[in-house]
Protein backbone atom coordinates (compact mmCIF):
# COMPACT_ATOMS: atom_id res chain seq x y z
CA UNK A 1 0.00 0.00 0.00
CA UNK A 2 1.92 2.98 -1.20
CA UNK A 3 -0.14 6.11 -0.87
CA UNK A 4 -1.12 8.08 2.18
CA UNK A 5 -4.84 8.05 1.34
CA UNK A 6 -4.97 4.26 1.56
CA UNK A 7 -3.01 4.34 4.81
CA UNK A 8 -5.40 6.91 6.30
CA UNK A 9 -8.41 4.96 5.04
CA UNK A 10 -7.08 1.74 6.57
CA UNK A 11 -6.35 3.51 9.86
CA UNK A 12 -9.86 4.98 10.01
CA UNK A 13 -11.50 1.61 9.32
CA UNK A 14 -9.20 -0.14 11.79
CA UNK A 15 -10.03 2.43 14.48
CA UNK A 16 -13.73 1.48 14.16
CA UNK A 17 -13.15 -2.24 14.77
CA UNK A 18 -10.09 -2.48 17.04
CA UNK A 19 -11.99 -2.85 20.34
CA UNK A 20 -14.23 -5.58 18.92
CA UNK A 21 -11.22 -7.35 17.44
CA UNK A 22 -9.45 -7.33 20.78
CA UNK A 23 -12.56 -8.53 22.65
CA UNK A 24 -13.04 -11.30 20.10
CA UNK A 25 -9.43 -12.46 20.44
CA UNK A 26 -9.37 -12.06 24.22
CA UNK A 27 -12.52 -14.08 24.78
CA UNK A 28 -11.54 -16.67 22.18
CA UNK A 29 -8.01 -17.22 23.44
CA UNK A 30 -8.34 -16.28 27.10
CA UNK A 31 -4.88 -14.70 27.23
CA UNK A 32 -4.35 -10.93 26.96
CA UNK A 33 -0.86 -11.18 25.43
CA UNK A 34 -1.93 -13.79 22.86
CA UNK A 35 -4.96 -11.64 22.00
CA UNK A 36 -2.74 -8.59 21.43
CA UNK A 37 -0.38 -10.70 19.31
CA UNK A 38 -3.06 -12.14 17.02
CA UNK A 39 -4.75 -8.75 16.61
CA UNK A 40 -1.38 -7.22 15.67
CA UNK A 41 -0.68 -10.03 13.20
CA UNK A 42 -4.14 -9.64 11.66
CA UNK A 43 -3.68 -5.90 11.32
CA UNK A 44 -0.26 -6.27 9.67
CA UNK A 45 -1.62 -8.84 7.22
CA UNK A 46 -4.70 -6.70 6.61
CA UNK A 47 -2.62 -3.59 6.03
CA UNK A 48 -0.47 -5.36 3.44
CA UNK A 49 -3.52 -6.79 1.64
CA UNK A 50 -5.74 -3.72 1.97
CA UNK A 51 -5.27 -2.74 -1.68
CA UNK A 52 -6.90 -6.04 -2.72
CA UNK A 53 -10.10 -5.30 -0.77
CA UNK A 54 -12.59 -4.29 -3.45
CA UNK A 55 -15.36 -2.85 -1.28
CA UNK A 56 -14.34 -0.86 1.79
CA UNK A 57 -17.79 -1.61 3.30
CA UNK A 58 -16.57 -5.22 3.57
CA UNK A 59 -13.66 -4.22 5.82
CA UNK A 60 -15.18 -5.52 9.09
CA UNK A 61 -16.00 -9.08 7.91
CA UNK A 62 -12.74 -9.19 5.95
CA UNK A 63 -10.50 -8.19 8.87
CA UNK A 64 -12.42 -10.49 11.25
CA UNK A 65 -11.87 -13.38 8.86
CA UNK A 66 -8.13 -12.70 8.99
CA UNK A 67 -8.32 -12.47 12.79
CA UNK A 68 -10.34 -15.67 13.14
CA UNK A 69 -7.73 -17.56 11.11
CA UNK A 70 -5.01 -16.19 13.42
CA UNK A 71 -7.05 -17.23 16.49
CA UNK A 72 -7.68 -20.69 15.06
CA UNK A 73 -3.94 -21.19 14.52
CA UNK A 74 -3.21 -20.00 18.06
CA UNK A 75 -5.86 -22.36 19.45
CA UNK A 76 -4.08 -25.28 17.78
CA UNK A 77 -1.10 -24.45 20.00
CA UNK A 78 -3.39 -24.85 23.03
CA UNK A 79 -4.65 -28.33 22.07
CA UNK A 80 -3.58 -30.13 25.25
CA UNK A 81 -3.97 -27.18 27.56
CA UNK A 82 -7.17 -26.06 29.31
CA UNK A 83 -7.18 -22.41 30.18
CA UNK A 84 -9.70 -20.75 32.44
CA UNK A 85 -10.91 -17.30 31.50
CA UNK A 86 -8.71 -14.81 33.39
CA UNK A 87 -10.39 -12.91 36.22
CA UNK A 88 -9.02 -9.57 35.04
CA UNK A 89 -11.52 -9.64 32.18
CA UNK A 90 -13.95 -7.94 34.55
CA UNK A 91 -11.85 -4.78 34.46
CA UNK A 92 -11.44 -4.83 30.67
CA UNK A 93 -15.03 -5.68 29.84
CA UNK A 94 -17.29 -3.89 32.32
CA UNK A 95 -20.40 -4.82 30.29
CA UNK A 96 -19.86 -8.42 31.35
CA UNK A 97 -19.95 -8.06 35.13
CA UNK A 98 -21.29 -11.52 35.85
CA UNK A 99 -18.40 -13.63 37.13
CA UNK A 100 -20.38 -16.85 36.78
CA UNK A 101 -20.97 -16.23 33.07
CA UNK A 102 -17.28 -15.55 32.50
CA UNK A 103 -16.35 -18.69 34.39
CA UNK A 104 -18.86 -20.79 32.44
CA UNK A 105 -17.54 -19.34 29.17
CA UNK A 106 -14.00 -20.24 30.27
CA UNK A 107 -15.02 -23.86 30.84
CA UNK A 108 -16.04 -24.29 27.19
CA UNK A 109 -13.67 -25.94 24.73
CA UNK A 110 -11.50 -23.72 22.55
CA UNK A 111 -13.69 -24.46 19.53
CA UNK A 112 -16.89 -23.62 21.42
CA UNK A 113 -15.41 -20.31 22.62
CA UNK A 114 -14.30 -19.52 19.07
CA UNK A 115 -17.77 -20.21 17.61
CA UNK A 116 -19.55 -18.15 20.26
CA UNK A 117 -16.99 -15.31 19.99
CA UNK A 118 -17.33 -15.21 16.22
CA UNK A 119 -21.09 -14.83 16.61
CA UNK A 120 -21.11 -12.35 19.51
CA UNK A 121 -18.07 -10.18 18.79
CA UNK A 122 -17.44 -10.79 15.12
CA UNK A 123 -21.09 -10.58 14.16
CA UNK A 124 -20.77 -13.64 11.94
CA UNK A 125 -23.77 -15.75 10.98
CA UNK A 126 -23.52 -19.51 11.43
CA UNK A 127 -23.09 -19.86 7.67
CA UNK A 128 -20.15 -17.41 7.64
CA UNK A 129 -18.60 -19.08 10.69
CA UNK A 130 -18.97 -22.48 9.04
CA UNK A 131 -17.21 -21.26 5.90
CA UNK A 132 -14.32 -19.77 7.89
CA UNK A 133 -13.89 -22.82 10.15
CA UNK A 134 -14.44 -25.30 7.32
CA UNK A 135 -17.47 -26.85 9.03
CA UNK A 136 -21.06 -27.38 7.97
CA UNK A 137 -23.55 -24.65 8.84
CA UNK A 138 -25.69 -27.14 10.80
CA UNK A 139 -22.60 -28.29 12.73
CA UNK A 140 -21.81 -24.73 13.79
CA UNK A 141 -25.40 -24.15 14.90
CA UNK A 142 -25.51 -27.37 16.91
CA UNK A 143 -22.09 -26.75 18.51
CA UNK A 144 -23.14 -23.23 19.48
CA UNK A 145 -26.46 -24.48 20.83
CA UNK A 146 -24.78 -27.24 22.86
CA UNK A 147 -22.18 -24.81 24.22
CA UNK A 148 -24.86 -22.36 25.33
CA UNK A 149 -26.83 -25.21 26.91
CA UNK A 150 -23.68 -26.30 28.80
CA UNK A 151 -23.29 -22.76 30.09
CA UNK A 152 -26.95 -22.64 31.19
CA UNK A 153 -26.54 -25.95 33.04
CA UNK A 154 -23.37 -24.76 34.78
CA UNK A 155 -25.04 -21.50 35.77
CA UNK A 156 -28.05 -23.30 37.20
CA UNK A 157 -25.97 -25.63 39.37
Amino acid sequence: MGNGTSTREFAALYEEVYQDMYKFARYTLGHPQDAEDVVSEAIVDGYHSFGKLRRKESFRPWIFKILSVKCKRKLKEYVHKTTPLPEELAADFPLDENLQIRQAFGRLTDEERLIISMHLFGGYTSKETARILHLKDATVRSKESRALQKMRTWLES
